[in-house]
């Protein structure tokens, strides 16, 4: 490590602020759905200020945008850093452009200062992060984790996903041809948000994290019957939203009772046929729930599948289950979690070791290198909102961090 140099604040926070504006929404955040024409133009602004910057483009299948510092050594392995660029709806100006913006800094901080490394540098945006169309869905290309029937149903719609891909100028056929060889990477580093308040209430700098906990989704849809509301007597209806909005409300109490480490959480029911006048017929829900261990995991969704089965019976309705799709638990790699933590030390800032609740593309990366990430603090733990925010001292020392730790993983 040289921790003689730092990165040029001043022109991070130039950058951030004009990445800001693209796509702000009036809410105080930023609405950059993947392929959406706010997305794009972020994804084209930042390939213009890659060439600004006199460094190389890249765009591969899965539509990765890249930043690319090159090693004096051609066969030189390559050192990842990056996140994401994408947002979910009327979501926050940190969560994942922070970690572009701070990969692309330390190319450049690494270019000005000329120094040599040993490994090729390259600062990425990767696509889809957060799910709108399929989830992971650059990370998981460029790791050769991609399988032909989860595109055919992803989680956003199938006809989402091709409209996308059109607008985009991609193709499914792309996706493929995006895998690195696993032994091309010397490892993978992101700096992120924390999105909780841990390290806030910790009064930390940094975060070094652990490992990102498993997380699956399914659709579980109540079937009850369609009557009139006004003339059906209240015991003599099959009401399907009686059986949705128990088991959510009891799916919570059973967490916090029964699984203190873990979260459940119900993003969006929709009753049909969905009139003031007539007694709900069908009820279906988005079920995500996440656990930091496979044991605890398989204890929490046999309890949540058994729940949502109870409750349908109790109203006498009928339910179907749907999955949707799962992501491991993911550990990150040792030898990157220490070279955090020797940057964080180094650079005088406090850290501590803690899981990630949310996930991110690391955990497509950790299956084919080593993968590690640095949290910065989130005030009110605050994400996925315009109240999204991150004091700019502490974007600046997760951006050094994040220097510091590529420069000591470029050694090893």
């Amino acid at each position: 490590m040289d921790t003689k140099i730092q990165i040029n604040s001043l022109r991070l926070k130039r950058d951030f602020d004009v990445l800001s504006a693209i796509g702000a929404d009036e809410f105080g955040g930023v609405d950059r759905p993947t392929f959406s024409a706010a997305h794009l133009a972020v994804r084209e602004w930042f390939r213009q200020r890659i060439l600004q910057d006199g460094l190389e483009f890249s765009l591969d299948g899965a539509g990765n945008h890249s930043a690319i510092l090159r090693s004096r050594q051609a066969q030189a392995k390559t050192l990842l850093l990056g996140s994401h660029l994408d947002s979910v709806p009327h979501g926050g100006r940190y969560d994942g452009a922070l970690g572009v913006l701070a990969a692309l800094e330390v190319l450049r901080t690494i270019q000005e200062a000329n120094l040599s490394l040993p490994v090729h540098l390259e600062a990425i945006d990767f696509t889809d992060e957060e799910g709108t169309l399929y989830g992971l869905l650059g990370s998981a290309a460029l790791a050769g984790l991609l399988e032909p029937e989860a595109l055919l149903a992803p989680r956003g719609g199938r006809a989402a996903l091709l409209e996308g891909l059109q607008r985009a100028g991609l193709s499914e056929e792309g996706f493929y041809q995006a895998r690195r060889e696993p032994d091309s990477l010397a490892g993978y580093l992101e700096l992120h948000i924390e999105q909780g308040p841990c390290l806030e209430q910790a009064g930390v700098q940094i975060g070094v994290v652990t490992t990102i906990v498993r997380i699956t989704s399914y659709r579980l849809t109540f079937l009850g019957r369609a009557d009139h509301a006004g003339t059906t007597p209240m015991l003599d209806r099959l009401d399907a939203a009686q059986g949705a909005c128990a088991f959510t409300l009891q799916a919570r109490q059973m967490v916090l009772e029964r699984f203190s480490s873990c979260v459940v959480n119900v993003g969006e029911m929709h009753f049909s046929p969905g009139a003031f006048n007539i007694v709900p017929g069908s009820a279906s829900l988005a079920l995500e729930f996440r656990a930091p261990d496979e044991t605890t995991f398989a204890s929490l969704e046999a309890s949540l599948m058994e729940l949502a089965q109870s409750a349908a019976e109790n109203y006498g309705l009928k339910l179907e289950r749907e999955f949707l799709g799962r992501h491991h638990p993911t550990p990150m790699h040792e030898t990157a979690q220490q070279a955090i933590q020797r940057a964080a030390g180094s650079s005088g800032l406090s850290w501590l070791s803690l899981p990630s609740g949310a996930g991110h593309d690391a955990q497509s990366l950790a299956q084919i290198c080593p993968a590690g990430m640095i949290f910065v603090p989130s005030v009110e733990g605050a994400s996925h909102s315009g109240r999204e925010y991150t004091h700019w001292e502490d974007c600046v020392n997760g951006a050094n961090v994040l220097l510091q730790a590529a420069l000591s993983l470029a050694a090893v």
